[in-house]
């Protein structure tokens, strides 16, 4: 499989597409046989970036394939979305447009995380002058491990983090980040890092909750956590934070704690701590994020910039306005889904949920 996507590498996500084509047969072919040897198939996690030829071609090839050979299963992306300031190539708004386009009706729920916003982590928390992409791959598994871990261990976790099937892309929020060094001196209780997961420079994607509102929130909760302490961090946050929850919503907190502590790499930048905690977050404040985008896709799609790349792989013209008007609505829902609410929704008078 590596080899297959080390082949097909190129920057216009057209290309990517339609080299692939050649190849998803084969890939088809192999997830035919994993699928096969599952005793009950739950799902597909598919990893994959939103900028590159790859990334966004042949993941939205696969993805619509995957929607005819395997119906109803869940499909969970975690998805690697253009950084604000950092940019690995210059057709990202044209890529990551389309392929959200795409994807939009095959993906039952998308965790983005952008480069930016875990360089800025490992960089302030970690001391990591230059990160790599092993030390960004180990914070986001860190993520992946924590929202799977139900499934893997024991451990209920019954919760809906997509109210609307195209208002599916939570925010994630982890915590603690710390190196070994400061791990040895300190090991940070229930309540402070829960009041660290509601701190926008702790997000996986740069925006800020503050401008939105919440539809959903789950505090993934694993290792010496016990659910009296988790009551108190809530009860604080929701007497000292300004959450706003949509009006429609009620205001309690899903939880899910897992007794199982977290597992880190041996010999690795993250310490291994006694508990940690993933908040996973549905908030019209990700808007912004598409916003960014969308201006991004207009300022060179206004002067056709690099369009004739695409169409000279064979896509239309007109695929590009499709693509944008999709993405004008979905700015557009999550901006109706938080517009109705009024102030003192964040008040708090729902129940939490474990």
């Amino acid at each position: 499989m590596q080899s297959v996507l080390q082949s097909g590498c190129s920057a216009d996500r057209s290309h990517g597409r339609r080299f692939c084509e050649e190849l998803v047969d084969l890939v088809q072919e192999r997830i035919r046989k994993l699928a096969e040897m599952c005793t009950g198939l739950q799902g597909f996690l598919l990893f994959h970036s939103f900028g590159g030829g790859t990334g966004s071609g042949f993941t939205s090839l696969l993805m619509e394939k995957l929607s005819v050979d395997y119906g109803k299963k869940s499909k969970l992306e975690f998805s690697i979305y253009p950084a604000p300031q950092v940019s690995t190539a210059v057709v990202e708004p044209y890529n990551s447009i389309l392929t959200t386009h795409t994807t939009l009706e095959h993906s039952d729920c998308a965790f983005m995380v952008d480069n930016e916003a875990i360089y800025d982590i490992c960089r302030r928390n970690l001391d990591i002058g230059r990160p790599t992409y092993s030390n960004l791959n180990r914070l986001i598994g860190q993520i992946v491990s924590s929202i799977t871990a139900s499934l893997r261990f024991d451990g209920a976790l019954n919760t809906n983090l997509v109210p609307y099937p195209r208002i599916h892309f939570p925010l994630a929020t982890y915590a603690p980040v710390i190196s070994a060094e400061k791990a040895y001196h300190e090991q940070l209780t229930v309540a402070e890092i829960t009041n660290a997961c509601f701190e926008p420079s702790n997000q996986m994607v740069k925006c800020n909750p503050m401008h939105g509102k919440y539809m959903a929130c789950c505090l993934l909760y694993r290792g010496d956590v016990v659910p009296k302490d988790v009551n108190v961090a809530i009860a604080t946050i929701k007497t000292k934070r300004t959450i706003q929850f949509v009006d429609w919503c009620p205001t309690g907190f899903k939880v899910g704690i897992n007794y199982q502590p977290p597992t880190v790499v041996p010999g690795g930048d993250l310490a291994k701590v006694q508990r940690a905690v993933c908040m996973l977050s549905n908030t019209t404040a990700v808007a912004e994020a598409w916003a960014r985008l969308d201006h991004k896709f207009d300022l060179m799609y206004a002067k056709r910039a690099f369009v004739h790349w695409y169409v000279g792989e064979g896509m239309e013209e007109g695929e590009f306005a499709e693509a944008r008007e999709d993405l004008a609505a979905l700015e557009k829902d999550y901006e109706e889904v938080g517009v109705d609410s009024v102030p003192g929704a964040e008040d708090g008078d729902g129940q939490d949920d474990f």
